[in-house]
Parts: structure tokens; sequence; C-alpha cells
């Protein structure tokens, strides 16, 4: 059974290089293990989504800009994520402040490419169908 998502989860994008940790704000007055819970639209970039150091994606302009100078070889430039879409599916059973609740086999899309997933969930103790 997936498990509920709350600040502090750690999260990998497919182009990024280091992980993330998810910042969820205390607004959906939801708590689970002692940490806000994440529902499927803490998705805002630099807000609950922070970089994954650098990024290597050639859908990135930054990147490309890069790589071309570098005569056509990659060269990854800092992450800025771009995600506009919430998190999908989410959990069809468990609402927080009327949206699905996130739960650790949920991913989110970047504009730049990259699928952005979670990798520890930030608490065991709480399991979401």
């Amino acid at each position: 059974m997936p498990q509920q998502v709350c600040m502090g989860a750690m999260m990998t994008c497919s182009f990024g290089v280091a992980p993330s940790s998810l910042i969820v704000l205390p607004q959906n007055r939801v708590m689970t293990s002692n940490m806000p819970a994440a529902n499927i639209m803490d998705n805002k970039p630099m807000v609950n989504i922070l970089p994954f150091g650098m990024c290597s994606s050639l859908a990135n302009p930054t990147v490309v800009t890069a790589t071309t100078a570098a005569l056509g070889v990659l060269t990854p430039m800092p992450c800025i994520p771009v995600t506009v879409a919430p998190w999908a599916p989410g959990s069809p059973t468990v609402m927080i402040a009327n949206m699905p609740a996130l739960n650790n086999t949920c991913t989110l899309n970047c504009t730049w490419g990259g699928v952005i997933s979670i990798s520890q969930a930030g608490q065991a103790q709480c399991d979401v169908a």
C-alpha cells in the first residue's frame, strides 16, 4: 500500500543530479506523523519543489546554450524546476484540503522533460489507498 507523503519527503528527477526535499506548507492543516501532509497541488516550483542540483535535459534552454558553447559536449546547468501540472495520480480515496492526498507512487512532470518521483515519503507510519 502506498505511503502518505509529507514535509521532508525526498524526491529525484530523471534529469537532475541530486535529490531534493519536498516542502509542504501547513496551509492544509492536516498532519501525518507530526508533519504537514501533502496533496497533489503541492507542485509549485521554488515553493514546494526545490532544485535537483544540475539539469542535463536538452529541452532546457540553458543546457542547450551551454552545450552549444562547448561545441556539442553535454554541459549540465543549474536546475530550475518548471512544473505546471499537479502530481499524478494522487490518492483517490483520501482528500486533503479538497484535493487527493499525495502518495509515494505519484509522479510530477517538469516542462524540461524530467519526471520527478518520490524516493522517500517523509514518514513510514501512515498508508493511503
